[in-house]
């Protein structure tokens, strides 16, 4: 069964769309180009400032920080000016904004922490851009310091994103800042080799890495009558840079002198003795 149709109404209907699209569809298009147009712009302006700190040769934490902060805060007005452009009345749009700004501070009170914390990073400096740092459970070095986040690479060359507010309100260790850092080695040598002997071949070793610093100077000495092994303890100090090269090239430079010297390097053993009982 067909229901009748109301040609007429269903002509005013379209009559009314007619209308409204005349009337809106300028805005609209006007609207879109100039949010086009306006992202453009703020491309343009961070990447101008980008430009300028790099010849001004700013802080580069700082520098990051601020070009984020202003592409935030131009893009948040191009959106306010094309919602405006829509005309949509700015005061019932910033009454409806602050109606629901309760809910929604609430619903980004973590993401508000976020960014409090990253002003905190900014003004105390524990950090900048290339320390290398351990933060949350994490070492890597920093890569960026965002609004909300810091951005560690690790050394497997994995990307971390650590929110601001955790790192500024727990403890960070900076491996960068003091620019030198001491090394320690641990090495074993048996109970039936010479003590003395073992420190000359082991100093030997370290003083020909030019790599290490004379000032404080190479310290060894027993720290340990272990289960299987006489210990010393070697500290040297070096440029942070070249902590695990000197670590690692040394550590086989060593074992290589030692074994030249016929000095044993002992592995854990346990020694057996059986009784024969009649």
């Amino acid at each position: 069964m067909s229901l009748p149709v109301d040609t007429e109404q269903l002509g005013s209907m379209a009559e009314q769309g007619l209308n409204l699209a005349k009337q809106y569809a300028p805005k609209l298009a006007m609207a879109i180009i100039v949010f086009i147009v306006g992202l453009m712009v703020i491309r343009m302006i961070t990447g101008a400032m980008k430009r300028l700190f790099k010849r001004k040769d700013f802080d580069e934490t700082l520098e990051r920080f601020l070009v984020s902060l202003t592409g935030m805060i131009l893009k948040v007005l191009l959106i306010v000016t094309v919602i405006s452009m829509l005309g949509v009345q700015m005061t019932s749009f910033v009454a409806i904004l602050g109606g629901a700004g309760l809910a929604i501070g609430m619903a980004l009170s973590g993401t508000l922490q976020n960014f409090a914390g990253g002003v905190m990073l900014l003004i105390f400096r524990p950090y900048k851009v290339g320390d290398v740092i351990e933060a949350q459970g994490h070492v890597g070095k920093v890569e960026e310091i965002q609004i909300f986040n810091t951005v560690l690479l690790t050394p497997d060359n994995k990307t971390i994103i650590i929110p601001n507010s955790p790192i500024s309100t727990n403890s960070i260790v900076n491996y960068s800042k003091e620019g030198s850092r001491r090394i320690d080695f641990t090495i074993g040598i048996g109970y039936d080799d010479d003590i003395d002997r073992a420190k000359e071949v082991i100093m030997g070793v370290i003083t020909q890495d030019k790599r290490v610093h004379q000032d404080p100077a190479p310290f060894i000495a027993v720290s340990e009558l272990a289960d299987s092994s006489v210990n010393f303890t070697l500290r040297v100090w070096s440029e942070v840079s070249n902590y695990w090269g000197i670590y690692f090239d040394n550590l086989e430079a060593i074992k290589k002198a030692l074994d030249a010297n016929n000095i044993s390097i002992p592995y854990p053993q346990t020694d057996v003795h059986l009784h024969k009982v009649d």
